[in-house]
């Protein structure tokens, strides 16, 4: 009989102590990992997914433990392989989404020797995720102690030469039923809340429906619950005056508090309200951080409210809401803007269903679906808020569809996944198509870029102004003329392009009848009136 060597015998140690607290891993080829992978692999209760980059794998784990809920491993081998996997804690940490990084690691002898592809990998991650440094069977315990305390972990394995046996580890013999708790939500105590004064909600990723806030008028976030009270977030600006007038009468339209749940982070106006000294703020959070731009503003995680708001207030938030979603509608039917990114936003918008999942990639589309009316009923959202970065969200796409159709094996088909991604988004993660032919696959993921051939959100900022136009293409604008179809051809991934917002929904519901597989829906927007667009949109708030 093969007797394992100590790198072995350490590796399933730590993969059945693994076995407790995830249900998926993502490894990486390597040598140095190479105990750890084979005694992922010879586990019955972990799936295991393959990817050839670091990044790109970090990113599908972050996917599919926006999901699950609880923390997905990702596995590599010594060295800059490591470091590849910074980008994703990091969004992981603000976004408060658990996600574990198993770094392979030489001895700690070897540092500072030379050794091939040897770094110093402990702190790696710095403030995001402290080490957990296992050099051996003693140490396997703290790794219950990281998963249960921390949502992000990073476990640093140190394996010796020899590092496998003869043979394939024997298939474990323990399995794993039921998983440990993950750390409970943070309670920062109750906020007395008086609701017969003027109020709105500002309601971001990681937001929930807080009991007693109900009937308030709320600026949701594409990733929060979707509100009883919509308030479109364009009326941001007729709540940041004192006063507006109306049909011969004045009415007053600053409101008195703001109570912001959650981590909001997208609307220049509506953020604007939470900072503004007129207006009390009230921030609620369930995690240690919050959103809180005043250090003298009330804290806290549930609230004891009092009071009703007045009928006038409601009428004025509706108006306000009601005029500012007209304007979308009026600029969206005017056929001097072209086919826009806003355009397919509401293509998305316009073909969801109950009980679809939905991603947004960061920039403009998570900024666009806001503006055509999400959040909705029955659509789960998901979107990169935490460091509010480009970065792998192709890679999260696959991964939020994986663990959506993990989560329902029982049903005939998959549940359906849409993702919303610029150009530049879809390029800068283009490598997370790469998926084995020995991999799950998505059955049911379609993947909307939005192709404006460049940096269409920066023709709506300062820098897209006149003045800077002479330097804006080289270095905002940045067109690239990438073929996107040519790229899914090289990478097995059916493509189909949609010129039109009819052919946009056209294309989209075709998957809702028949499964995508994993496509990628090409639609060939303009950024050319991207600022007239915008600017139309602020006329009469």
């Amino acid at each position: 009989m093969s007797i394992n060597p100590p790198s072995m015998e350490l590796a399933q140690r730590v993969a059945e102590q693994l076995s407790r607290h995830l249900s998926d891993v993502v490894i990486c080829p390597g040598s140095r990992n190479s105990p750890l992978s084979l005694a992922l692999l010879a586990r019955p209760d972990i799936r295991v997914h393959v990817r050839l980059d670091e990044r790109s794998a970090a990113f599908l784990a972050l996917g599919m433990a926006r999901v699950q809920g609880r923390h997905v491993g990702v596995v590599m081998t010594s060295g800059t392989a490591v470091a590849n996997a910074l980008p994703a804690m990091i969004e992981a940490h603000y976004a408060h989404v658990p996600l574990a990084v198993i770094s392979a690691d030489r001895p700690r002898r070897l540092q500072g020797t030379g050794a091939s592809q040897t770094i110093d990998q402990v702190g790696l991650f710095g403030v995001y995720a402290p080490t957990v440094t296992v050099a051996q069977g003693e140490d396997v315990p703290e790794i219950a102690s990281a998963f249960t305390s921390q949502g992000q972990v990073h476990l640093n394995v140190e394996l010796d030469n020899p590092l496998v046996g003869e043979q394939l580890p024997e298939p474990a013999q323990s399995r794993t039923l039921h998983r440990a708790p993950l750390p409970s939500p943070v309670n920062h105590g109750e906020v007395a809340v008086d609701l017969s004064r003027n109020t709105l909600v500002i309601a971001g990723d990681e937001a929930w429906a807080v009991d007693g806030l109900e009937d308030i008028p709320t600026f949701a976030e594409p990733t929060a619950p979707a509100p009883y009270r919509p308030i479109h977030p364009l009326a941001a600006a007729i709540f940041r005056k004192t006063q507006v007038s109306a049909n011969d009468y004045v009415v007053q339209t600053k409101p008195e508090q703001v109570i912001v749940v959650g981590h909001p982070t997208m609307h220049r106006d509506v953020l604007a309200l939470m900072s503004d000294p007129d207006i009390e703020l009230i921030t609620l959070s369930r995690t240690p951080d919050f959103t809180d731009p005043r250090p003298t503003s009330r804290r806290g995680t549930t609230v004891k409210a009092s009071g009703q708001p007045s009928k006038q207030w409601l009428k004025i938030c509706e108006a306000a809401s009601d005029l500012a979603a007209d304007a979308v509608r009026t600029a969206l039917e005017d056929p001097e803007h072209g086919f826009t990114g806003l355009h397919a936003a509401a293509a998305v918008a316009d073909t969801l269903g109950t009980d679809d999942y939905l991603l947004l990639g960061a920039s403009n589309p998570v900024r666009d679906a806001s503006f055509v009316g999400l959040p909705f009923d029955g659509v789960t959202t998901y979107a990169p808020r935490g460091a509010a970065g480009i970065d792998g969200t192709v890679s999260q796409a696959i991964g939020v569809a994986l663990a959506t159709q993990a989560a329902h094996p029982d049903e005939p088909r998959a549940p359906r996944t849409i993702a919303l991604i610029g150009d530049v988004t879809f390029l800068h993660d283009v490598g997370g198509l790469l998926i084995g032919p020995n991999e799950p696959h998505p059955e049911n993921l379609t993947i909307v870029v939005a192709n404006d051939d460049g940096g269409g959100i920066f023709e709506t900022l300062e820098i897209g102004a006149e003045p800077f136009r002479a330097s804006f293409e080289r270095a905002f604008g940045t067109p690239h003329g990438a073929s996107i179809s040519d790229l899914c051809a090289g990478y097995g991934v059916n493509h189909q392009l949609a010129t039109t917002t009819q052919e946009l929904i056209d294309a989209l519901l075709d998957t809702t009848d028949t499964p995508a597989g994993l496509s990628v829906i090409e639609a060939r927007t303009t950024r050319a009136s991207r600022r007239a667009l915008h600017a139309a949109l602020q006329v009469g708030l």
